[in-house]
């Protein structure tokens, strides 16, 4: 039988609040089956769930997913893909961007630091 998770347990296999399950249920991330007032996760749930928070963690917007999820039922697979490798790319750009700033201002901190404690030492 396929996977199928409660609203319960949706939010504790992802680790995430009642509030962000229905928000993104609002905002059209997610489409639950529902029962009444209950609601019901299939496979396809689950996976954009997935798909969902690992955007996220690279930096994605809400509404970047929302879009991007559209396209593989608007267009199919090949063109999400396409998609993907371009939002991933500027992605990469930006978190390199990123990266080299905060490189230069733990440097910079670094030399501070070292300045200061050179003058207490002193």
């Amino acid at each position: 039988m396929p996977d199928i998770l409660s609203f319960k347990e949706m939010c504790a296999r992802f680790d995430v609040t009642p509030r962000t399950l229905r928000y993104y249920e609002y905002i059209e991330l997610l489409a639950p089956q529902k029962e009444g007032r209950s609601r019901f996760y299939g496979p396809r749930e689950i996976a954009r769930m997935t798909l969902i928070l690992r955007g996220r963690r690279f930096g994605f917007s809400l509404e970047e997913l929302r879009q991007w999820l559209q396209i593989y039922d608007q267009q199919g697979t090949e063109e999400q893909n396409r998609v993907w490798v371009e939002l991933a790319d500027r992605q990469l750009n930006v978190l390199e961007t990123q990266r080299a700033e905060l490189d230069s201002t733990i440097d910079d901190l670094r030399h501070l630091r070292n300045q200061v404690a050179k003058m207490l030492d002193s």
